[in-house]
């Protein structure tokens, strides 16, 4: 007995992870039948964690319905237990395929002698609304135990009304009466109807419901003054309105009425409250009138702690439409125009307020006015937002606490923000920051570094003149002895490396080098290391990473580091590129090769099962071709160099009509046409590659299109150039500027697409035909203009933030893998396909899943038998549904036809859909073996016609098909 409870109790820990499905259920259903209460309640505990591992419906059906049972029979602790389970695993609700079974198996409680019972089983049944929000018995035993006598039992009835009120339009239209009667009663205690009140958010499912429950609303606001009725019906009306949307207006009135008149400071806050959530949920709906009231409002109050509020609203409509209308729609006569700028005036006496809260607000609306208003009477305002922004700089980088902290992330997002659209202002606001940073704290010192990177990736030029300023301050901090010394080491060397546009020098180097020897620990380094890489400062990064490789105690750390090494390495061979040096060029690609290859190697070893370096693996691969083709192309074009066409190759060309024939016999190996071939090739790969990374960031979905990009780049030149001069189209190469550069990096390549677009265009139309001298030299020099900007390694390659995964399960399934399913041929094979939907820790950070795309396909790998002559529509099925997950789960199904007897591979690829409607190839792909065999009527009739006996008349009228 001793053991058999160890293991049970070893479930929670390391042991879960090995046990299947089934055996996990089956641990746990053995403590279900305890006759100890302890190990019943930890059993029943247990079921969320199983449910998060094992989510599909057959194991969470089994399992509800175990739970039932024991809420059935069990005592009222696990009752609670299992009231806390369901509400806990609200979202696998849906997975209950027996639902009729299990609510019945629920249900019997509410006939208890035990109020308490009861008031269990109401909150269960509240809990279970989303799958059952029609049964009219428990909309009974709601309206029921709203007029029992035991106050548990009806504070259940209420939650339970509230949770069917928002599934269930015929319940809250025949609950409304009822709890406007109770609410309106004098029977019913006050805290009683403060319960009560909170149900009529729900009333929205028709415009009729929503108006008389607003009018019932308006009625309590005027006939209950006390402060804690009008809390509740005041925010009871705001969620009212926010559900209904057609009220919006009505109620930022009515908030703004009692945020003017009303002198109590709660009802005060509760109005500036819900003013704020309207503001984020429709900023469109606010007037102009509705602003200038909040900004009275906010001038005249005394308190500190509600101009605060009002400043919140504020602020955050200013970074909405609503700023555009408030200063738009103001009349041309000169008293409105005076009153149209109390917002500025409001937000200018505040920018130094004493309260660092309300002078970030303060800064923020100059800021969000400054950058969206570009009317020529507002441009002054730009000035006081910096000035107001330097002097809270000033006072928060002083302070160390969590407030000023807060306030300084607020005052540094504005600065980079202005900046942004406001470059004029960008050496002062630089200047300031440089200034502070000698003699702020160490966190707020990281938070300016990071600002300061901000700046300089955005305006590269502002860059240049820090780089010294920076170096000093990194000595220093190298000497300091502060907890947060490591942190700032590693933001300050991002700044670094973002500020010096080319490579480091070598004084620089030695000076952070010798500070990490001096100061930091080996993660530092790696993650100085890894901002190297992401910038292009690959030297650095080598040197780092070798210091690093000798420091880590796992094998796949090893190896990881190893391979970094390797490819900062090969990314720096590719530096001494030189123009017009085709051979050096050459050898360099060579090198840079050779490093690659290891590197990928060392990738490999590192990679499991758990973390499989997908990613990582496919972009460096890519790199290696896109080298190996590089490298190639100039090859072929140093060889036409040696072997140069003959003289007559134009007029062999125009009598031939073969234009390649002006290329000689370069173009009869058709070497050309291969390069071009190939780069096309790698851009479908790089696309592909591109498909199939939905949790990466921003920037590291650009650097793939950047790399996509330079391979059409030379494709397109070898075809306009050589190949097809004639009918070459730059339309759609041509670049659609840089405004939306976001790195030195994608400048850079995005120069140098624009460069060599224009020297292709300009060649093709001053040259027809091109000599093949001049468009080998601009092929080259095109190849070592790419190769020059050196590569830059994004977050994604290092760092995952959003992880998302999709797991499949089809029915029917074999229960081996390698066994076929049986299915006659005459039959249709029902399949259907479930799945869910896995989150990381940050679900959804840079896209969400909007729906999935199934893709189903079969292939007939083997035949069975002789080939029989059977009317065949197709001999394979295609097919594609899309889903839309719900509560991270969908399911669906597909009819597949499996006439031809043998063998068929029948495969489920899965792909997903983002909120933007882009497709992405993230699978996974499951495939299953089906076994089509001859239905036992069609075999005997085959059988008779080889005996030689003619089938009855009856059997020739009968077919395999004729049944159908």
């Amino acid at each position: 007995m001793a053991s058999s409870s160890k293991s049970f109790l070893a479930d929670a820990g390391y042991g879960e992870q090995e046990l299947d499905a089934n055996s996990a259920l089956m641990e746990l259903d053995k403590g279900l039948r305890s006759g100890k209460l302890g190990e019943q309640c930890e059993a029943v505990v247990r079921f969320p964690r199983l449910f998060q591992k094992y989510p599909f419906p057959i194991l969470i059906n089994s399992a509800f319905l175990k739970l039932a049972d024991v809420f059935r029979v069990g005592n009222n602790f696990l009752r609670l237990c299992v009231l806390k389970v369901t509400q806990q695993s609200e979202k696998h609700l849906e997975k209950i395929l027996n639902v009729d079974e299990f609510v019945k198996r629920v249900f019997s409680v509410i006939h208890s002698n035990d109020p308490v019972a009861r008031a269990i089983t109401l909150r269960m049944l509240g809990s279970m609304a989303s799958i059952i929000p029609e049964r009219k018995n428990a909309h009974h035993s709601i309206r029921q135990s709203l007029d029992s006598h035991d106050n548990v039992e009806v504070e259940a009835a209420i939650f339970a009304a509230a949770n069917f009120s928002a599934q269930s339009k015929d319940f809250a239209a025949g609950i409304c009466n009822k709890i406007s009667e109770m609410i309106q009663g004098l029977a019913t205690p006050v805290d009683l109807k403060l319960k009560l009140i909170p149900i009529l958010q729900h009333m929205h499912h028709d415009a009729s419901l929503a108006s008389s429950s607003r009018q019932l609303l308006q009625q309590l606001v005027t006939s209950y003054p006390s402060t804690k009725m009008v809390i509740v019906t005041l925010h009871t009306f705001t969620l009212l309105a926010a559900s209904s949307l057609v009220d919006i207006p009505k109620q930022i009135q009515l908030l703004l009425q009692y945020l003017k008149n009303d002198p109590r400071k709660a009802v005060k806050r509760l109005a500036i409250q819900d003013l704020k959530l309207l503001a984020n949920k429709t900023p469109h709906t606010w007037s102009r009138e509705n602003i200038q009231a909040l900004c009275e409002s906010a001038l005249h109050t005394p308190y500190d702690s509600l101009k605060l509020g009002m400043l919140s609203v504020l602020s955050t409509l200013s970074g909405t439409i609503a700023i555009k209308q408030y200063f738009s729609s103001a009349p041309g006569t000169a008293a409105t125009t005076a009153k149209s700028f109390d917002l500025v005036k409001l937000a200018q006496e505040c920018c130094y307020h004493n309260n660092r809260g309300i002078a970030a607000h303060g800064v923020r609306i100059l800021t969000n006015i400054s950058s969206s208003c570009q009317e020529k009477d507002l441009l002054p305002l730009e000035q006081d937002a910096v000035f107001g922004l330097e002097a809270l700089l000033v006072l928060c980088s002083q302070d160390d606490s969590p407030g000023a902290q807060a306030t300084l992330k607020i005052t540094l997002t504005c600065l980079v923000k202005l900046v942004k659209c406001r470059p004029h202002l960008s050496q002062s606001v630089v200047e300031c920051l440089l200034t502070q940073l000698h003699s702020a704290q160490d966190a707020a010192r990281i938070l300016m570094c990071h600002c300061l990177a901000a700046i300089a990736m955005q305006l590269p030029v502002v860059a240049d003149g820090i780089l010294e300023d920076l170096m000093d301050l990194y000595k220093l901090i190298g000497q300091s002895a502060t907890d947060k010394k490591q942190e700032l080491l590693v933001s300050l060397a991002t700044v670094i490396f973002v500020s010096s546009q080319k490579a480091l020098s070598s004084e620089i180097k030695t000076v952070i080098k010798q500070q990490l020897e001096n100061a930091s620990n080996g993660w530092t380094a790696y993650r100085i290391a890894r901002q190297a890489s992401r910038m292009g400062n690959h030297d650095m990064a080598r040197e780092l990473y070798q210091s690093l490789v000798t420091q880590v105690a796992s094998e796949h750390f090893y190896f990881w580091l190893n391979s970094l090494k390797e490819f900062s390495h090969a990314e720096q061979c590719l530096t001494g590129l030189q123009e017009d040096n085709y051979s050096s060029a050459l050898s360099c690609i060579a090198e840079a090769l050779k490093s690659y290859h290891k590197g990928i190697a060392s990738l490999t070893a590192a990679s499991t099962p758990l973390n499989p370096l997908s990613f990582q693996c496919g972009f460096v691969k890519l790199r290696i071709d896109l080298l190996q083709a590089f490298s190639q192309l100039l090859c072929t074009c140093n060889s036409l160099k040696t072997s140069p066409p003959p003289a007559i190759a134009t007029t062999i060309a125009m009598t031939s009509g073969n234009d390649l024939q002006r290329c000689g016999r370069i173009s009869n190996q058709a070497c050309m046409k291969h390069s071009m071939e190939e780069f096309r090739n790698l851009a479908t790969r790089y696309a592909d590659l591109y498909q199939s990374s939905f949790d990466a960031d921003s920037a590291t979905l650009r650097n793939v299109e950047l790399q996509q990009q330079s391979c059409l780049l030379i494709s397109h030149a070898i075809e306009a150039l050589i190949l097809d001069p004639e009918s070459a189209n730059f339309q759609e190469y041509s670049s659609n500027g840089t405004a939306h550069v976001e790195s030195e990096y994608e400048r850079r390549m995005m120069s140098v697409f624009n460069h060599v677009l224009e020297e292709v265009e300009s060649l093709n139309r001053k040259y027809t035909p091109v000599s093949y001298l001049v468009s080998n030299t601009c092929l080259c020099n095109a190849v070592i203009a790419l190769l020059k900007v050196p590569l830059s390694f994004q977050r994604y390659f290092f760092q995952k933030l959003q992880s998302t995964s999709i797991k499949l399960a089809l029915s029917p399934s074999p229960r081996n893998p390698a066994e076929p399913i049986a299915v006659q041929n005459n039959q249709q094979l029902a399949l259907k396909v479930e799945g869910v939907v896995q989150h990381g820790s940050k679900p959804g950070l840079f896209r969400k899943i909007q729906s999935v795309c199934l893709n189903v396909s079969s292939v007939l790998q083997s035949k069975s038998g002789q080939d029989y002559k059977i009317p065949i529509d197709n001999m394979t099925n295609e097919m594609e549904q899309r889903v839309e997950p719900h509560n991270d789960y969908f399911s669906t199904q597909f009819l597949l036809n499996c006439v031809i007897l043998g063998t068929h591979n029948i495969t489920v690829e899965s792909s997903v859909i983002d909120s933007n409607g882009i497709v992405w190839k993230t699978g996974p792909k499951t495939t299953i073996f089906v076994k089509s065999l001859e239905d036992p009527y069609s075999q005997q009739v085959r059988l008779q016609q080889q005996q030689g006996q003619p089938p009855s008349q009856q059997q020739q009228q009968r077919t395999a098909y004729s049944r159908f």
